[in-house]
C-alpha cells in the first residue's frame, strides 16, 4: 500500500521513542505509521570515544567504517531519547568533543536512513483508530514514488475591527462551500449559529466530516487559525484541527522564514501566501486582492483602506452581503491554488527532497536531506550545523558596465542554470575541496583547489536532476520541471550560508568566480566577432544585433549562440581540462531596448533597463527591470508615467503632448489616488 507523508514526528511512549508518520493512503484514507525499533544517534571522532564514555556512561558507542570529510574514523553514539541529544551534545562540545550530525531531527533521520522522500510503500498488519485511520506498528517500509490527490479545504475568517469577536468563517473545497456566521437570521449559503462557541464547535465538526488532508487560506496560520484558537480558549474549548486531539499551535521558527508554521498532526496547514512566496511567484505585493487580480482577473468583493469598517457595517446591517464576501475570499484562495498548481508543486518538491509540504521552501534542509543520504552511501558523516553565527564574504555574479542608450533588436543570451552547470563541469563540492596543493588538482579562479579523481556529490546530483528535469519537460510535466529547477538553483546558496552544514565559502566563491570568468569569456568572444555587448549580468548577455530588420536579427541569433557556446566550451577544455556542461540559450529579442544613465552621470546604470517584446501573434509587452515601474517603493502614478512615456519612445512617437497632458492631469488631481 502506497502512502504520502503529511507529518513526520515522534512521541515518547512508556519511556521509549516512537517515530510517528502521519500519511494519506492511495485509497484516500488517512493512516499512522508507528515504529519503536529505533533510537536517536549521532557521531564523534573515534579518538574522542573514551571521553564520551567517561562523560556519558549511559550511551552506546559503536565503531564502524564511517569517516569524516577529512578521513578520520568515527564512532556512533546512541542515546535513549531524542531529547537527550541536545543536552549531551552541549556537554561534549563544552569539553572539546565535536559532535557530528547531532542536529538532525529524529523522525527526519529515520526517513533519510531509509531513502524515503515524500512517499513510501507500507506492508504489514494494521488496526483502525477513529479519526487517525489505519495504524501500522513496526511495518516494512520501502521508498516509493507516488503522486497523491490530496483533499484541500480553504477557510477564511471575518472578525470585529479589534479581532476579539468572531463574526463568520467560510469553508470552501473538499466538495463543500458554506459560511458559518454568528447571527440570529437565516441567510442563504450560511449556517447561523448563536455564539462563537457554537461556531467553533460546528467548524470542528465539519472538519471531522469533510476530513481534508490540507487546510489552507490566506495568512491562515497567523490570522485565521490563531484568532480562532484565541476565541476557543475564551470559550473553554480546544482547537484541535488535526486528526489527533492535539491543540493547534502556531510556531515561528526563524530558519523557515518569517511566517509561522502550524503544529498539527494527521493533516497539514498550508498557507497559500507562503506557498506563493516559496514558489518565487512575483507580485506587486502579496495581498489576496493583488493575487486575485493578477492570477484570476478577479477582485475581492470588498477592498481598500476602509475594508475593516465596511465588514463591521455589513455584519450589522447587511449580513447576507458579508456571507457572500466571506465565501468569495475562501473561493479565491482555492482557485488561485488551482490556477498556479502550487499544491502540486509542493508535492513534487516533497517527492524530490523528502521535506514535508510545509517545509519544501526550506532550501538548506532540502539540500541537506539529499546530501546526507548520498554521503552515507560513501561511508562519510557530515558536521553538525553550528549554533554559532558564521559569515563569509561571498563574491557575487559579474555585472558589466552598461552602455546607456536606445537600441533596436537586442539579442539576449542566457547560460541555462549557470551555477549548477559550473558545479557539474568543474566537479565542485565540499568532498572534492583540497586544502593543500595536490597533483592534478583543478585550480579555480579564486585559488581554491579541487580533486579530479573523486566525483563530488553535488555534481552527480546536478546531473541527475538535470536529466529528470528534461524528462519532465518532454513528458509535459511543467510542475515537476519547475520543482526541479527550484531545487537545482538552491544548491549554490547552501554553500555560502552560515546556517548550513555545507557552509564552504571557498566552494561558493569558486562557483561565482567561475561564473564571472565564463560570462567575460563569452562577452569577449562576441566582441571579437564584431558585436557590441551592451550589458551583462551574472548569466546573461545583451548583444546589439546592429540590424534594423528584426527577422534578420533573429536569424543571426541562433548562429551567434552556437558560436559563443562552442568558444566557451573550447576555453573550458583548453584551460581547465574539463568537458563543458554549460549550455547557452537564446532567450529573447527586444525590438527596442533602453539602458538609462546613472542619475547625474554619463555611465550606464546597472540592473536597470526596459525593453519592448513582440510575442507570438504580434502582441507587444513592455518589460522592466529595476526601474520605477516594477519597484514597490514608487507610487502608481510614477509607474503610469514611465509606462506611457517609454511606450511612445519605443514606437518613435513624439512625447511632448503626452508629458504636458500628464502634468496637467496631475495638477488637476486626476491621479491623486495613485500618489501614495
Amino acid at each position: 500500500m502506497r502512502a504520502f507523508i503529511l507529518n513526520p514526528t515522534y512521541r515518547v511512549v512508556g519511556g521509549r521513542p516512537e517515530v510517528h508518520l502521519y500519511a494519506s493512503l492511495e485509497t484516500g484514507e488517512p493512516c499512522l505509521i508507528v515504529d519503536d525499533r529505533v533510537r536517536p544517534y549521532f557521531f564523534v571522532r573515534e579518538a574522542d570515544a573514551k571521553t564520551v564514555n567517561r562523560m556519558a556512561s549511559h550511551v552506546v558507542l559503536e565503531s564502524g567504517e564511517l569517516r569524516t570529510f577529512a578521513g578520520e574514523p568515527v564512532a556512533r553514539v546512541s542515546s535513549a531519547l531524542p531529547g537527550d541529544v541536545p543536552r549531551l551534545r552541549r556537554r561534549l562540545e563544552e569539553s572539546g568533543v565535536e559532535c557530528l550530525e547531532a542536529d538532525i531531527r529524529f523522525a527526519y533521520r529515520y526517513l533519510i536512513d531509509r531513502g524515503i522522500r515524500g512517499a513510501l510503500e507500507v506492508e504489514g498488519p494494521h488496526e483502525y483508530q477513529e479519526s487517525v485511520g489505519r495504524v501500522y506498528r513496526n511495518p516494512v517500509l520501502r521508498p516509493a514514488h507516488w503522486v497523491p490527490r490530496l483533499k484541500v479545504l480553504s477557510i477564511d475568517l471575518e472578525t470585529s475591527l479589534d479581532g476579539r469577536r468572531l463574526y463568520s468563517m467560510a469553508l470552501h473545497g473538499a466538495g463543500f462551500s458554506r459560511v458559518l456566521i454568528v447571527h440570529d437570521r437565516a441567510l442563504e449559503g450560511a449556517e447561523s449559529l448563536p455564539s462563537e462557541a457554537a461556531l467553533i464547535r460546528r467548524f470542528l465538526e465539519l472538519l471531522r466530516d469533510l476530513d481534508p488532508d490540507i487546510i489552507t487560506g490566506w495568512n491562515v496560520v497567523d490570522f485565521d487559525l490563531t484568532v480562532t484558537a484565541r476565541a476557543a480558549r475564551r470559550c473553554g474549548l480546544r482547537l484541535a484541527v488535526g486528526r489527533t486531539d492535539d491543540e493547534f499551535e502556531a510556531r515561528r521558527e526563524t530558519s523557515y522564514g518569517a511566517e509561522s508554521r502550524a503544529i498539527v498532526y494527521g493533516r497539514l496547514v498550508l498557507d497559500a501566501l507562503s506557498l506563493m512566496r516559496g514558489a518565487f511567484i512575483r507580485l506587486q505585493d502579496y495581498r489576496l486582492e493583488t493575487a486575485a487580480q493578477a492570477l484570476l482577473g478577479r477582485c475581492k468583493l470588498l477592498a481598500g483602506d476602509h475594508r475593516a469598517e465596511e465588514i463591521e457595517r455589513l455584519y450589522r446591517d447587511d449580513p447576507q452581503r458579508l456571507v457572500e464576501y466571506n465565501l468569495e475570499d475562501a473561493r479565491l484562495v482555492t482557485e488561485i491554488l488551482e490556477r498556479t498548481g502550487l499544491i502540486d508543486l509542493a508535492v513534487q518538491r516533497s517527492l524530490l527532497t523528502g521535506m514535508p509540504l510545509d517545509r519544501v521552501s526550506a532550501a538548506i534542509a532540502s539540500v541537506d536531506s539529499l546530501y546526507l543520504g548520498a554521503l552515507r552511501q560513501r561511508a562519510i558523516v557530515a558536521p553538525s550545523v553550528s549554533g554559532a553565527s558564521r559569515e563569509a564574504q561571498i563574491t557575487g555574479g559579474y555585472v558589466m558596465d552598461a552602455q546607456p542608450g536606445l537600441y533596436k533588436n537586442v539579442l539576449v543570451f542566457d547560460f541555462k542554470s549557470l551555477y549548477p552547470s559550473i558545479i557539474r563541469t568543474f566537479n565542485l563540492d565540499p568532498l572534492t575541496l583540497v586544502w593543500e596543493p595536490a597533483q592534478d588538482s583543478l585550480v579555480a579562479p579564486n585559488g581554491a583547489r579541487f580533486r579530479r579523481d573523486v566525483r563530488g556529490i553535488l555534481p552527480d546530483l546536478v546531473a541527475s536532476l538535470a536529466g529528470e528535469r528534461e524528462k519532465a519537460r518532454k513528458a509535459g510535466q511543467p510542475v515537476k520541471a519547475h520543482a526541479i529547477k527550484i531545487l537545482m538553483n538552491s544548491l549554490y546558496g547552501v554553500l555560502g550560508s552560515g546556517a548550513s552544514r555545507l557552509f564552504f565559502p571557498q566552494v561558493a566563491n569558486a562557483i561565482t568566480h567561475f561564473g564571472q570568468l565564463l560570462i567575460r569569456t563569452a562577452a569577449e568572444f562576441a566582441a571579437r566577432e564584431g558585436y557590441r555587448v551592451l550589458y551583462g549580468d551574472t548569466d546573461s548577455l545583451f548583444v546589439d544585433s546592429a540590424l534594423a530588420d528584426p527577422e534578420r536579427a533573429l536569424s543571426v541569433a541562433e548562429q551567434l549562440r552556437s558560436r559563443i557556446g562552442e568558444a566557451v566550451g573550447g576555453f573550458v577544455r583548453e584551460r581547465f581540462g574539463c568537458e563543458s556542461c554549460l549550455e547557452l540559450e537564446f532567450e529573447k529579442m527586444y525590438r527596442r531596448f533602453f539602458l538609462p544613465e546613472v542619475r547625474g552621470g554619463k555611465i550606464g546604470s546597472k540592473k536597470r533597463y526596459a525593453g519592448l517584446l513582440v510575442e507570438a501573434g504580434g502582441n507587444e509587452r513592455l518589460e522592466f527591470v529595476g526601474l520605477e515601474s516594477v519597484r514597490r517603493d514608487w507610487s502608481d502614478v510614477s509607474k503610469r508615467f514611465q509606462n506611457g512615456l517609454l511606450d511612445l519612445v519605443f514606437h518613435d512617437q513624439a512625447v511632448e503632448d503626452f508629458v504636458r497632458g500628464f502634468v496637467a492631469g496631475l495638477r488637476a488631481g486626476r491621479f491623486d489616488r495613485e500618489l501614495v
